[in-house]
């Protein structure tokens, strides 16, 4: 806690302060798949990592993460001590609805894609703070710069960078328009409002494409964990339905009761992929109660969830299944399950297996009143260091 030391050294008074962390893009410039925002950084998704990292530099009162709608519910499963909310449809939409829960005289706003912000560029911003409605920080142009097919003067031009820190007030007052701002200093700047700059870090350069991780100094390789998961699922049968495993048609003369079309293979296998990413399980994410999900095919929730964990960091080591049925016989079925699976969860066939065996006649499969499968998986991060 440098900062901290030093400005009580100094006889000045700390300023009340709220950090927001923006993290609700779509990150749309930087993968079609992968979030940015949950690169894993060892353990830690990025927008955690930088979260954490940036808070440890000062007391702040609270700290305050934006992300989109869908994927709110899996980072608040992160933190205790972050306020995780939905942001909104842009940038300043989200800061918008961050301000809200925002209670002290000044605010620091940052990305979460700018990851190596440092101890020099907070003190300096603190230090500055009263001085100005906002104080942001900013790095000099080396090359010749053109601008209309005309050569400018390049000591003119700075490169914004966050995080920036302002009053509260004043940029909840220049943000209440319909004008769309990149950035709170140009919010503020247009609102009349005074802006002051500070000397920025080079090595603070935000994410936006693939190539830039290459230019990120202060990110770990994410770690060679594995991450194991098991689902259970049972169903019992009824007749005048189609009955599916793993997506492949077994029978038409007799399904499963259920919400949905009743896949117990798929949603086994749903739960363990859950499992393993530390999501929840099959009812948080498509809740029996949905009208949203009655009769819906079993194989486009496991297309969502393959989807999620792809975009949240992750990639399917492998899956391992049992189905167990005194009825039908499964035998015949299993390479198609396996390949069909294989196909909607975008890995090999041979990372896939199927098992099949009885219950020796015994209970409630033993009298061919359903079927139980039970599903394991392994998980892994995304090695974004060997991209």
């Amino acid at each position: 806690m440098y900062n901290i030391v030093t400005l009580k050294e100094k006889g000045q008074k700390l300023p009340e302060l709220t950090l927001v962390m923006l993290g609700a893009g779509s990150s749309s410039r930087f993968d079609k798949k992968i979030k940015k925002q949950w690169l894993r950084v060892e353990d830690a998704p990025l927008w955690l990592f930088v979260s954490e990292n940036l808070s440890q530099k000062y007391p702040f009162k609270k700290v305050i993460v934006t992300f989109a709608k869908e994927d709110l519910p899996y980072a608040q499963k992160f933190s205790n001590t972050l306020h995780c909310i939905e942001g909104g449809s842009t940038r300043q939409e989200s800061l918008q609805k961050a301000l809200l829960h925002v209670k002290t005289p000044y605010v620091l706003v940052s990305d979460v894609a700018r990851a190596c912000i440092s101890d020099k560029t907070v003190k300096e911003l603190i230090d500055q703070c009263e001085k100005y409605d906002i104080v942001v920080p900013y790095v000099d142009i080396c090359d010749t710069v053109i601008y209309n097919n005309q050569t400018i003067n390049r000591e003119d031009v700075k490169l914004i960078q966050t995080p920036q820190l302002s009053k509260t007030e004043v940029l909840t007052k220049a943000l209440d328009t319909k004008k769309q701002f990149t950035d709170e200093s140009s919010a503020i700047g247009a609102f009349g409002g005074k802006v002051g700059y500070v000397k920025g870090d080079k090595s603070a350069t935000k994410i936006t494409f693939e190539e830039d991780l290459s230019n990120i100094p202060c990110l770990k390789s994410p770690s060679s964990n594995s991450f194991i998961g098991n689902g259970f699922d049972v169903h019992a049968f009824e007749e005048g339905k189609i009955m599916k495993l793993g997506g492949v048609v077994i029978r038409e003369d007799i399904g499963f009761k259920a919400h949905s079309d009743g896949d117990v293979l798929i949603h086994a296998l749903i739960d363990a992929l859950l499992g393993a990413s530390g999501a929840g399980d099959i009812g948080e994410l498509f809740p029996d109660s949905d009208e949203a999900y009655k009769g819906i095919d079993s194989e486009i929730l496991l297309e969502k969830v393959s989807a999620f964990l792809t975009k949240t960091g992750f990639e399917i080591v492998n899956c391992d299944v049992t189905i167990m049925a005194e009825f039908p016989k499964i035998s015949t079925f299993k390479d198609a399950i396996r390949f069909h699976l294989a196909k909607i969860m975008d890995i090999a066939p041979i990372h896939v297996n199927i098992k099949a065996t009885t219950t020796e006649k015994l209970g409630f499969i033993g009298r061919k009143e359903g079927l139980a499968v039970h599903a394991n998986v392994v998980l892994k991060y995304y090695d974004w260091k060997n991209i």
